[in-house]
């Protein structure tokens, strides 16, 4: 392979037509999610005028995640990821439909809201693992870590969008309207979805029917060293270091005597700088467990100096700094979890990622809420900071030695794991150019080489 500019590293995924087919359409719904998230908490701000119950909103949107998450892999392993995706988007779009209907009826309580979260919490516990494993089936292993990390861009910059968006939107037409957006939004995205060709995908196999296939999920994940320390920090950042709507909040108000204005300057600010890391990401070719080590303690060394900062300029530009760092660590962990992992396996993982990074939700929010209500914003910065990097200490035996990568070096990105319990892969489709593997190990490995770009 030449030698290729930035931008065309940057942008190498979109080569592939399916890829683009379904990022095009997940660029607009996003924006439609976002303006839904914003609308769920104003909507439940003027029924109840209580903080609490916007939390009790979130928190019951991602507690399913935690309850079942490990299940939806299942699910995603044993059935077509592109009709399971289809379904979680219909499904969605008819609970934005719902909640707009009766919102711009006047119809909505407070208990319809919740039961409206919870479903769409239930939906996601399909839908985010089979998006994320949907990657894998869309791009070959070298463009893992680009396509997640144009996912991450196209995700944060809803992020920008969508909020401003919906604030223009509930101010002049109500909440309801925003609802309805999001629900037409799902259109192109079920469109992208519809014009994919689904013999170009690239999944070999497809997981039988069987018992215990979470819990064969769960220990394949534990024997893995790499996966099991990828998670791991998954886990500690997801509990202390990413709840962002509970103490910038605190900061805007408690640190910088600010107001709802502060906070929505903090926010951009930490769009922004996820913005800028996701792009970064996009231009990496390697994931390796050195590199998540270093975006761990990159993560935890600027929540240390957002602890300090008490002027709005300098609060600014750390924030900016730490939504580098955040998105890069994020990933980092998505790309080393699927490179790392069996195509039979990615949903499992995937789901078992989506857990601890969203199912935790309900968890670390109302304790990084207590730390920051008894002492202080800069105390929860000071303990998302020190956990991240004591976790990374905890980590580096376990990634130090890790050199997966993307296009670089794709035969060492699939070290083999310590051993553990191997599904029995049915329904797998023989790819023409090789024989067939008589291991999922042995399958993945052979992937890797025949889809290695040539020189």
């Amino acid at each position: 392979m030449g030698r290729q500019t930035l931008l065309a590293r940057t942008g190498r995924s979109l080569r592939h037509p399916n890829y683009r087919r379904f990022i095009s359409g997940h660029a607009v719904s996003v924006i439609g999610t976002w303006m839904q998230r914003v609308a769920q908490d104003w909507l439940v701000l003027e029924l109840t005028g209580s903080p609490v119950a916007i939390g009790t909103a979130t928190a019951l949107q991602f507690l399913p995640t935690l309850l079942f998450g490990v299940w939806g892999g299942v699910l995603v392993d044993r059935f077509d990821r592109w009709k399971l995706i289809i379904g979680t988007q219909v499904a969605s779009a008819v609970l934005a439909a719902a909640l707009a209907v009766t919102t711009l009826t006047g119809a909505t309580t407070l208990g319809l809201v919740y039961v409206m979260a919870t479903l769409l919490g239930l939906v996601t516990v399909i839908d985010s693992p089979a998006r994320q494993a949907f990657v894998t089936d869309l791009v070959p292993v070298p463009d893992y870590v680009n396509a997640q990390a144009l996912n991450s861009t196209i995700h944060n910059t809803g992020r920008l969008i969508g909020p401003a968006v919906a604030g223009l939107v509930i101010s002049t037409a109500g909440a309801g309207t925003a609802f309805a957006v999001n629900a037409v939004s799902f259109l192109a995205v079920l469109i992208g979805l519809a014009r994919i060709d689904r013999s170009a995908l690239h999944r070999t196999a497809r997981l039988a029917r069987g018992r215990g296939q979470a819990r064969e999920g769960l220990r394949y994940a534990w024997h893995h060293r790499e996966l099991r320390a990828c998670l791991f920090l998954v886990a500690v950042v997801g509990v202390f270091g990413q709840n962002f709507r509970v103490i910038l909040p605190v900061t805007a108000t408690e640190v910088l005597d600010g107001d709802a204005a502060t906070y929505g300057y903090l926010t951009a600010a930490l769009g922004l700088g996820a913005v800028l890391g996701a792009l970064g990401a996009a231009s990496s070719e390697q994931v390796t467990g050195r590199r998540l080590l270093l975006w761990t303690v990159l993560f935890g060394v600027v929540n240390l100096a957002m602890a300090l900062a008490g002027q709005l300029p300098v609060a600014l530009a750390v924030l900016a700094a730490v939504g580098v760092a955040n998105i890069l660590f994020n990933t980092v962990a998505r790309s080393l979890l699927q490179v790392h992992s069996t195509p039979e396996m990615q949903g499992r993982v995937m789901a078992l990622h989506g857990l601890l990074f969203l199912g935790t939700t309900p968890i670390g929010a109302p304790l990084l809420g207590w730390i920051c209500a008894t002492a202080g914003s800069a105390v929860g910065f000071l303990v998302a900071g020190g956990s991240a990097l004591l976790a990374a200490v905890a980590a580096a035996r376990q990634l130090r030695r890790s050199t997966g990568s993307g296009a670089a070096q794709p035969s060492t990105a699939t070290a083999a794991p310590d051993p553990a319990p191997e599904l029995p892969a049915t329904d797998a489709r023989p790819d023409p150019r090789a024989p067939l593997a008589s291991t999922p190990r042995r399958l993945f490995a052979d992937r890797v080489r025949r889809q290695r770009p040539a020189r």
